[in-house]
């Protein structure tokens, strides 16, 4: 049964009463005013504690003993391997270790690794399967923001020479391939990459590898990632690639929304059968981005994206979409729903973005119940997405984009609602929209903006549609068939 969003999972402030209504004549002197701000400062100094990594703990807030579950039949404390959580000490040696002891236990059910409250500094490291990584309350993982310490590792075989340089990229922080059964949980412990020295690096034009995701998971099975917060990646923040049977569950991933180049949130690449809910993703780049390869060699790779939910989630991109299809999906991407979503201060709210050369097809992508708030474009099919891997593409490898469904989507403070993109090449057929209706902060006639495009509307809709698409009344009978699919109405000054 398909879960829906309840009322709760939406919020507002309510609105303070005046203070001098609440504020006790007591504290109207001057000297009890003093009183009590002295009193709340040295509250606030208790429970106050500075960054380890960048200056000492004055005071460390001490947070309360709560029972780690035993997810497996033996579960380890990484202390137990000479780790030291002071943000100071290399703790590499101290994972490998604990996940070397969790790998001889396969036959038994696995291990679990518990990381207590502490700030971790790791270089990467390799999981194994049958292994539970466990982040309790306070838990910290810091990635060693050195280059040097990330190894390189090949180019993914979808993507050809390599994503921002011909060649070997660096690893991920925290890796897997070709395993089963693998967790990361914990009490809303965080997974931190460190990523300013990397952005400022990339910005700077000195890295002479591609950037690394925070966790890649390659080539494995059964994966559950939940109850955890993940920030500040180099590159792309959470990337299952190529992997079946993958649950995402209640994680917020942050990174900040400018000046963080490419990190986004999760990236669902080739995958089969995922499941992603009830997450926060406030990030630099697209929220979640399905992919499935680049140009000819996504093409040659054959892997598909398909069968993925994406649901109950709040999502932020200030500077490109809440949710992303391609543009590097030239090995297909079909059966994707996308509900129940809060997709606010963002550029664009949902887009699928290729170009001529990708190859592939997206298709059979259903759209629903999607809350719009404060954002430049609301959905975005984008035919014209002209980076390629290298020269070698062929250029008559036109995608397919079909079967395309938006139910049930509102919004306000939304500059343009709809931009959808086709061309003689590269049309977008069969898209429906039904029960829309969205609030606009931009006075301007080209506002739901076409281009060879065939489909229908059924019922009312807000505002009113392009000139492409057929009109049918709630009961499905035609009122009005389209002669103009191929017109073209598109107004990139917005």
């Amino acid at each position: 049964m398909v879960e829906t969003v309840t009322s709760s999972f939406w919020w507002r402030w309510a609105q303070p009463h005046h203070p001098r209504r609440w504020i006790p004549a007591v504290f109207t002197t001057h000297k009890a005013v003093i009183t009590v701000v002295w009193i709340a400062f040295l509250v606030t100094v208790f429970w106050w504690q500075m960054d380890a990594t960048t200056g000492i703990l004055i005071f460390r807030r001490v947070f309360p003993v709560r029972e780690l579950p035993k997810l497996r039949p033996v579960a380890f404390n990484l202390t137990d391997f000479g780790g030291v959580g002071d943000g100071v000490t290399v703790n590499t040696v101290a994972f490998e270790r604990a996940i070397l002891a969790i790998s001889k236990l396969g036959k038994k059910g696995g291990g679990q690794l518990n990381v207590p409250p502490g700030y971790w500094l790791t270089a990467p490291f390799n999981l194994t399967s049958h292994m539970t990584l466990f982040l309790a309350e306070g838990a910290v993982i810091l990635g060693v923001d050195d280059e040097k310490y990330w190894p390189l590792m090949p180019p993914l075989p979808s993507y050809g020479y390599g994503r921002e340089h011909r060649g070997p990229r660096y690893g991920s922080l925290i890796h897997g391939q070709k395993l089963k059964d693998v967790i990361i949980t914990g009490h809303n412990g965080t997974i931190n990459g460190q990523g300013q020295a990397w952005w400022k690096k990339f910005r700077q034009k000195v890295l002479n590898h591609t950037r690394g995701p925070l966790v890649q998971i390659m080539w494995s099975t059964d994966i559950l990632i939940s109850n955890i917060t993940l920030q500040d990646s180099p590159f792309w923040t959470l990337h299952p690639y190529d992997c079946k049977n993958v649950t995402i569950r209640n994680v917020t991933i942050l990174a900040p929304i400018a000046g963080a180049p490419n990190t986004d949130g999760i990236d669902p690449d080739s995958c089969e059968d995922v499941l992603i809910e009830n997450c926060y993703i406030s990030v630099g780049d697209d929220g979640i981005a399905i992919k499935s390869g680049w140009d000819q060699y996504g093409i040659a790779y054959g892997r598909p994206s398909k069968n993925i939910l994406i649901r109950n989630l709040v999502i932020r991109s200030n500077v490109s979409a809440g949710v992303s299809i391609g543009s590097e999906m030239s090995g297909g991407v079909s059966n994707v729903t996308v509900e129940n979503l809060l997709i606010w201060n963002s550029r664009r709210a949902v887009r699928i973005k290729t170009a001529p050369g990708r190859g592939g097809y997206v298709r059979d992508i259903t759209y629903r119940n999607l809350t719009f708030e404060n954002v430049r474009v609301g959905i975005v099919i984008k035919t014209d997405y002209n980076e390629h891997a290298d020269e070698r593409f062929d250029p008559k490898a036109s995608p397919i984009l079909e079967n395309i469904s938006y139910t049930t989507i509102h919004g306000e403070g939304v500059r343009v609602p709809v931009q959808i993109h086709g061309s003689k090449e590269i049309p977008v057929k069969n898209v429906t929209f039904r029960d829309m209706s969205v609030g606009l902060t931009y006075k301007k006639k080209h506002i739901f903006q076409c281009a060879f495009v065939q489909g229908r509307v059924i019922g009312t809709i807000f505002p009113a549609p392009c000139k492409n698409l057929d009109l049918y009344d709630e009961q499905g009978h035609l009122i009005r068939c389209s002669d103009a699919q191929n017109a073209t109405d598109i107004d990139y000054d917005i």
